[in-house]
Parts: structure tokens; sequence; C-alpha cells
């Protein structure tokens, strides 16, 4: 079969073979297959993922110096099942699923690990137990961002969200873009996105976003303090502390870019008992000011990946027409053109979010 293979720092496409279902597993057909920010990272870092996933408790088995078939964000389509399996769901279903699969009784993460490649290449295998049938009319496009959309719905189920916060969402990359639809879903209320490009803002504003604001020119948090202050409020810490004071509406921040500087830019933004929940994954070293988050006695959380039921609910929020993904996909390759496709992705005016169909 054919692969888009990230080999010797670098994305070639050859072939390889064609993997065996093993007891538990599917061999399974890749439709399409999103290519996710995670996946540039160790593109562009390798050796440095490699170790802070080794350092991390081995989540990833990401080794540089061996073949990696990444991708995890794919719909696909049942080939063969695997000696022993209930083999519920017949082959030519349309599934997704969480990236996993299983070897005996460990379970493996796919895309970065040399032992288990991910749906940059015509097949690969999954967990049966983890697959999830595609409703009927939904297109494999659509249900590969099923993936996405769970990282979102993660952040914002554990953001312990009232119908009281005014939530703040910084960053409109995927991600972002995932938890303001979430947040829609919610109903809380309004939802203030920033970003500083401005094909993000209007996709924020397609997802739900009712105020978008660039960085550049207006402060998020001051826009969000016009929103969220009632009028008369003074701020008197004071007056506060002994509760004889108006009080603005609670905040919850979303923090989805992901890289060094910006949780601390958020701890000086940030209003008194704030909510900062953190969902880009940034892998560098990074530093803030404690003393900002002890004065203003900030919560902050870090959040990652999704639960199986997070995971079905967004497929089904997806299907039912909750959340319309459609404006989320800018562009589709071959196999072919992933490795351009990883640079594409660099200039947020042009893609958000790129499909490999390796069938193209």
């Amino acid at each position: 079969m054919r692969a888009a293979i990230f080999r010797k720092d670098r994305i070639v496409v050859d072939e390889m073979p064609t993997p065996a279902p093993k007891p538990g597993q599917v061999l399974v057909k890749t439709l399409c297959c999103g290519i996710c920010g995670s996946d540039l990272h160790a593109a562009k870092f390798p050796r440095a993922f490699a170790d802070v996933a080794r350092r991390s408790g081995g989540r990833f088995a990401m080794d540089p110096d061996r073949d990696i078939v990444m991708g995890h964000e794919f719909c696909c389509e049942i080939v063969e099942h695997g000696q022993g399996n209930a083999g519920t769901l017949k082959p030519g279903t349309r599934v997704v699923s969480m990236p996993l699969t299983v070897d005996g009784r460990a379970v493996q993460g796919i895309s970065y690990n040399p032992e288990a490649p991910g749906a940059y290449a015509e097949y690969f295998t999954l967990a049966e137990r983890m697959l999830l049938p595609v409703p009927n009319g939904l297109s494999a496009e659509a249900a590969s961002m099923t993936e996405t959309v769970a990282v979102g719905w993660h952040a914002v189920e554990h953001a312990r969200l009232t119908k009281e916060d005014v939530p703040l969402v910084i960053g409109c990359g995927p991600v972002g873009l995932a938890v303001i639809a979430g947040l829609k879903i919610k109903g809380v209320g309004p939802i203030i996105a920033a970003d500083f490009s401005p094909a993000r803002r209007a996709l924020a504003e397609k997802m739900g976003a009712d105020i978008v604001v660039d960085p550049a020119i207006t402060s998020p948090y001051k826009r969000w303090s016009e929103v969220a202050t009632p009028a008369g409020f003074t701020g008197d810490r004071y007056e506060m502390l002994f509760g004889n004071a108006l009080k603005r509406r609670p905040a919850v921040l979303f923090e989805c870019v992901g890289v060094p500087g910006v949780i601390q830019q958020m701890m000086l933004g940030a209003p008194e008992w704030a909510r900062i929940v953190v969902v880009g994954v940034c892998m560098e070293t990074d530093s803030f000011e404690p003393f900002f988050g002890i004065v203003r006695q900030l919560n902050v959380q870090f959040v990652l990946a999704y639960s199986p039921a997070e995971f079905a609910a967004s497929l089904h929020h997806i299907a039912e027409g909750m959340i319309d993904v459609a404006p989320l996909i800018t562009g589709k390759v071959g196999l072919d053109g992933v490795s351009q496709a990883f640079l594409d992705l660099g200039n947020p005016e042009k893609h958000a979010k790129i499909l490999v169909e390796p069938w193209r």
C-alpha cells in the first residue's frame, strides 16, 4: 500500500506492507484524514516531541529514527476483521474511532507510533471495540472532523460552565473554533473570540462567536470587561471582599493557541476569580508569574483529548447539524500533497483544516 511516511525529518510517499488485523483489530481503508497541528509540531521538532512524550509518561511512542505514519483525525471503511472478532459492523461500513488500536491486552495510540501507523496511508488498523458507525447521509469529510470537535467539546465539558459565564476564546484555529461551537451548544454567552487573523475571525463568527476581536487593535480582556461589567461597578477590592459591591459576570477563558507566553498574557489580562482552561498543546518550555494568579485567585486547568462518550457526542453533534464543520475544511490533498500541505497550513489566511484523501 502507499503511505505518506515521516522518514529522516521529512515526509516521503512510499510503499509499505498492508497491515494484517490481529485479534481485536479491524483493517480499515482510509477515506479521509485531517492534518492536525500536533502533526505539524511533531514534524518540525521530532526529537523534542519524542523527548517530551517520553518524559510525560510515554503517551506517544514516537521514535524519530524510525518510519512514522501520522494521521489521527479520520473517517474510514471497514475492510477486514481480525480473528475472533464480534464482527458487529460489516465490511463496507463507514466508521470513525478514537485513534486507538489493540495488540493483545495492550492499547496503543496510532499515528505517533512506529508500531501503529495512522491514516496518512491507504489502510491501517483500529480497535474493533472503539468503532462508531457514521450515520447515514453524513459525508466522510464531515465525519473526519469528529476528533477535532471532540477536543473542543471536552474542554467545554470540563470548564464547569454556568449560564452566568461570559467566555473568551483566545485563538481561533481548528481547536478554538471547536470550543466556540461547543459553547454555542451549551447556550452560554455572549461568546467572545480573539485572533490576529481576519480569516479565522470570520470562521469564529460562522461557528457561533457573538463578538470577535482583533488583538492588534483591541484588548480581548478589555472587550470582555465591557461585556461582563454592570453599570456602577467600581472594582474596589474591599467592597468586593465584604460583598457590598456589584459583581462582574464570571469569566472563563480558553487558551487555544499553544505557544509559549500565552498563559502569562492571559493571567495578566484575566479578571479576579477567572477560570483559564488551557486547550492549546504547547510542547515547549514556558513560564509565567504565579503572583498574578495568586492575587487574582485564578483557576488554571489543563485539558487533553476526550473521553469515549465525548467523542461519540461530537459525532452526534455533527450528524444532527448542531455543528457545521464545512467552513473549517479549506483544502484536500492526496498522499503526494501531504508534504506541501504541512507548509500551507502555516498560513492562517489560507487554511484551517486540510484533509488527506489517500486515494485522491
